[in-house]
């Protein structure tokens, strides 16, 4: 596997040119306490390496005080909708804000699980078998019916989750068809469809990729074990529910074609500067690809702070990099 180039020294910023950096976080979904928590350590790794950063929630002051105090990049640690699905990305666009991350137009397709899913198979991923439907279709054919094609199809058991979203929110593992409406009804409580897959028992992998100056670079996979058997919302945020290792004990061969699934997920969906793709390993070594995500959580308990480390990075350098190189492209 490919190790990171180390960020670049010569884009740093100096004394004579510092660097003018606000960092997104917050917003109104079902994820900002996460956000908050990964805008302010993203704030504490810049000042650490010498940069003031400016933390900022997205509502109706920001545009403004853009506009009055122009950034030279802006970092987004937004979580869900209001920073992964684009339209804020389309907005810092119109106003001609540079920020690190991911165009508009590829969060709009990651945001959308089934639709990336897609995208992510023509390119030769392998993924679960998988169908997504919206409540109305449940409603106006009848949810028993509908519900007993999909047995019929994928089989037992089941991964239910929102076909968009992210911290695992309204994620449930079934495995009793009795089961199965319940979890639907808990899905559309995050949004209007709902995707099925197929479950894929294995080893869950966190798989980061970040992009220094000399093109997407996975970092080593982080292994992800918690303790009920499903990294679900809980399990994620309650310390000792999961344990995490980094690099994933897996053997290189598996360790090699994670970091291939990486960067090709990355580069089909046309992601930029950083991104964390959710993958499962098979008993047979099959790499599965679940979701990604645009902007991964950087808290001290996220799995992207942990790949850097391993990689043997300093995650303040990385960020710091990640914006010069924004603010350098905006100034070209």
């Amino acid at each position: 596997m490919t190790e990171p180039a180390a960020p670049p020294v010569a884009d740093r910023p100096t004394e004579e040119t510092p660097l003018r950096a606000v960092v997104l976080a917050g917003g109104l979904t079902f994820e900002r306490e996460v956000s908050l928590s990964s805008g302010t350590q993203v704030v504490e790794e810049l000042a650490r390496v010498g940069i003031d950063a400016e933390l900022r929630d997205a509502d109706a002051e920001l545009l403004p005080g853009l506009a009055a105090a122009p950034a030279d990049a802006v970092f987004v640690a937004l979580h869900g909708a209001t920073g992964e699905d684009g339209a804020l990305r389309a907005v810092l666009d119109l106003a001609g804000v540079p920020y690190v991350g991911s165009p508009a137009a590829a969060c709009r397709l990651a945001w959308d699980k089934p639709a990336a899913k897609s995208v992510v198979r023509t390119a030769g991923v392998t993924t679960p078998d998988w169908v997504a439907l919206p409540h109305s279709t449940f409603r106006e054919l009848g949810a028993g019916a509908v519900l007993d094609l999909i047995v019929a199809r994928l089989g037992l058991p089941l991964m239910v989750k929102p076909a968009s979203g992210g911290s695992a929110l309204g994620a449930q593992k079934v495995t009793r068809v009795e089961d199965l409406p319940a979890a639907m009804v808990s899905c559309f409580a995050y949004g209007d469809t709902v995707l099925v897959e197929r479950f894929v028992d294995g080893v869950e992998l966190a798989l980061s990729v970040v992009d220094l100056g000399e093109g997407p670079v996975a970092l080593p996979a982080v292994e992800i074990e918690p303790e009920s058997g499903v990294f679900d919302y809980t399990a994620r945020y309650t310390p000792g529910l999961t344990e995490y290792h980094a690099p994933a004990r897996v053997t290189d061969d598996v360790a090699a074609r994670a970091a291939e699934v990486a960067v090709t997920v990355h580069e089909a969906l046309g992601l930029a500067d950083l991104s964390r793709t959710d993958a499962i390993v098979s008993p047979d070594g099959e790499v599965h690809f679940l979701e990604v995500n645009v902007s991964p959580g950087l808290t001290e308990t996220s799995m992207f702070p942990m790949a850097v480390e391993a990689a043997g990075h300093d995650l303040g350098e990385v960020l710091s990099t990640l914006l010069t190189r924004r603010a350098r492209s905006a100034e070209a």
